[in-house]
């Protein structure tokens, strides 16, 4: 398993060994031992599988407030996405900064997207599969998201209309809401 730090460096690019034959391929995608050798300490508690038909599918910008924040481990089944994580830790040194990664079937990366940060992914092909799992259960009541389009991040989003749900169409900007972490609760 291959473990980047990307420019914000709590998010991780992780790529895991795959073996293959003619029969096709093993990956070990998730291993205890395996994270807790970079340092990674991590109870998953929950699997998520989202299926998008059509490229531009754009989902986000989410996250939970704590009590309930959740870290999430992403990859892509099949399909490709660019995927993207927002540090929204006030006081942070990289508060307001993102990092985007394109996760894909064919190069098989997972992003570690930490407590904190908020999390969206576009399609980039028609027919993708997102698997995530999460460290914390969903809880409707921490449930919070921010416009996919903030200027302030200044998101290299594809290009073309999203499709977009009603919740993210709806999204307020980050600074037209409470500070999801504020200081001292990350």
């Amino acid at each position: 398993m291959k473990v980047e730090r990307l420019a914000i460096p709590d998010v991780l690019l992780i790529e895991p060994a795959r073996h293959g034959d003619a029969r096709g391929f093993f990956s070990e995608v998730w291993s205890r031992a395996s994270f807790a050798k970079h340092g990674l300490d991590i109870d998953f508690v929950q699997d998520n599988h989202a299926f998008s038909a059509a490229p531009m599918v754009l989902r986000g910008l989410h996250f939970q407030r704590p009590p309930s924040a959740q870290g999430k481990l992403v990859r892509v089944a099949r399909g490709a996405i660019l995927d993207v994580a927002v540090d929204i830790r006030e006081g942070s040194a990289t508060y307001g900064q993102h990092v985007a990664v394109e996760l894909t079937a064919a190069n098989w990366q997972q992003l570690w997207v930490p407590r904190g940060f908020a999390h969206g992914y576009c399609t980039l092909l028609p027919d993708t599969e997102v698997l995530y799992k999460t460290d914390a259960p969903y809880d409707r009541a921490a449930d919070g998201g921010i416009a996919w389009n903030d200027p302030a991040f200044g998101i290299a989003w594809p290009a073309g209309t999203p499709i977009l749900s009603d919740k993210d169409r709806d999204a307020p900007r980050l600074a037209d809401i409470p500070a999801p972490f504020p200081k001292g609760s990350w």
